[in-house]
């Protein structure tokens, strides 16, 4: 069930992000009945992460990354590119419950906003928790980013992804090292939220990096 959610609607032809047309945000929950929480949710992501209104966290207050390498494809969905891992690409630790990562994915520009200013990218990585008795078992790493120096991961995956560029195919990239993705910045903004495409499922941990 928890993977279906993940996957979300695969179809991009299903949702799209004019919110003028049928098929925008505002008529998501309209579309289908299971992803009525896109209208009706009281958790809806994403948010603009203000730090007036949420704790910011300094990252050894429980953020502990323990990811290995591991096999991975890439498929552009027309929403966002998902690089997602084959096998056991290791966990995160988060006020001690670890969560698996499955996959990660890029929107541009950012959907999340920091203090209203929203920035040229924003990558998401996807986590369950292994303990099936977790209430809550998604928990999502969110990092934003400017147009600056190259980042090493996607300029790794940038021939992948140009080649599957109007495609919905899926590719094999290869040995891929999550811990290529720096998590690690001094605070992290943490709220309870949602998935941001449907079927909009929540109580989604979100942890975002507060630097840039």
């Amino acid at each position: 069930m928890l993977q279906h959610e993940l996957n979300g609607a695969e179809d991009e032809s299903e949702f799209d992000y004019d919110d003028r047309g049928p098929k925008g945000p505002s008529r998501w929950g309209e579309l289908k009945e299971e992803w009525r929480a896109c209208k009706t949710g009281e958790m809806q992501s994403p948010v603009d992460v203000s730090s007036r209104r949420m704790d910011v966290i300094p990252n050894s207050a429980g953020l502990t990354g323990n990811y290995k390498l591991s096999n991975a494809t890439i498929v552009n969905k027309g929403h966002d590119v998902s690089l997602k891992w084959v096998g056991d690409a290791g966990s995160v630790r988060i006020n001690g419950t670890d969560y698996d990562l499955q996959q990660c994915h890029w929107h541009s520009p950012s959907e999340h906003t920091v203090n209203g200013r929203r920035y040229d990218m924003e990558l998401h990585m996807v986590h369950i928790s292994r303990d099936p008795n977790v209430e809550n078992r998604l928990a999502v790493i969110g990092l934003v980013f400017r147009i600056g120096q190259p980042d090493a991961l996607l300029s790794k995956l940038s021939r992948g992804i140009t080649s599957i560029a109007g495609t919905r195919e899926e590719i094999s990239v290869g040995v891929i090292d999550p811990g290529e993705i720096k998590i690690g910045g001094s605070r992290y903004y943490r709220y309870w939220g949602s998935l941001t495409v449907p079927p909009c499922t929540e109580g989604v941990l979100w942890i975002i990096n507060e630097e840039v």
